[in-house]
């Protein structure tokens, strides 16, 4: 599938602000679940964006920054991921193992801006004592173009390569089908490492019983005919109203506790 000019300029404009969103503006432009609406709905197929959008976000939903140490970028690999499944009529997971190398360059080039900006960090602290308001500006934005041209450029790369070998991919997809089986099978796994890494950082032993509880619900639910397609919103309910009564519980212990001993006694008759 061929893009034409004005789909591949505003592919590298939202690229441009999606990488900048990723660390200022509103920081939910860039998720894939939003990218991947915008881009499929740019290149012509907006169910096919949605659906691995959502996919590439399940694998990134656990990926946090730690230290000077980044996580395959979630906005090139998106992005790609989409473009490939447009493209080259993949099916999600395999599209979105086709997209984690881009990813990893989107990482290479957060890394190396990074350290190119360390240095620069002493310029910006003369220019607070000097209490230069537009040598500090400056920085800032020089800093944001150079990501968001950084990742125009590796998006812009990809997509017109994608469009080219299109084809070739599509009939490659065909005659290696146990290839791309694997890459669909690795795509498929990594949302579920997307949730253990998001389990290793967030979940603490006394949640553990509401974890294997959810998972059980889920099972159930998943099986029955009919509810099926709802079973996320109604165990997200049945959550929500766990965590509701909890807080009640919570909030009446902590007022009886605070009255303990005020007041009354013996003589009282209680």
């Amino acid at each position: 599938m061929d893009f034409n000019i004005i789909q591949i300029l505003l592919v590298a404009v939202f690229a441009f602000i999606a990488a900048i969103d990723q660390y200022n503006f509103l920081e939910s432009l860039y998720q894939p679940i939003v990218s991947g609406a915008v881009i499929g709905a740019i290149l012509g197929d907006l169910q096919t964006g949605l659906i691995v959008g959502g996919t590439y976000q399940l694998m990134t939903i656990g990926n946090m920054p730690v230290g000077g140490a980044q996580p395959p970028n979630a906005v090139i690999g998106g992005i790609m991921a989409v473009v490939f499944a447009i493209a080259s009529k993949l099916d999600a997971g395999a599209a979105v193992g086709l997209a984690v190398p881009f990813a990893l360059i989107g990482q290479y080039c957060v890394t190396f801006l990074f350290t190119i900006m360390s240095p620069l960090m002493s310029k910006a602290d003369k220019y607070a004592e000097k209490a230069d308001v537009k040598g500090i500006v400056k920085l800032n934005y020089g800093a944001m173009a150079a990501l968001g041209l950084f990742f125009t450029i590796v998006v812009v790369i990809g997509l017109i390569g994608g469009s080219v070998v299109g084809d070739k991919l599509a009939a490659l997809s065909t005659q290696f089908a146990w290839f791309m089986n694997g890459l669909s099978a690795a795509g498929k796994m990594m949302r579920y490492v997307g949730f253990a890494i998001l389990l290793r950082i967030m979940l603490s032993k006394d949640l553990w019983g509401i974890y294997f509880g959810g998972f059980a619900l889920a099972t159930i639910i998943g099986k029955i005919e009919g509810l099926a397609g709802s079973a996320l919103l109604l165990i997200a309910l049945i959550g929500i109203a766990v965590c509701i009564y909890d807080f009640q519980t919570n909030v009446k212990m902590k007022s009886a506790g605070a009255y303990i001993g005020v007041g009354g006694d013996d003589e009282d008759g209680i």
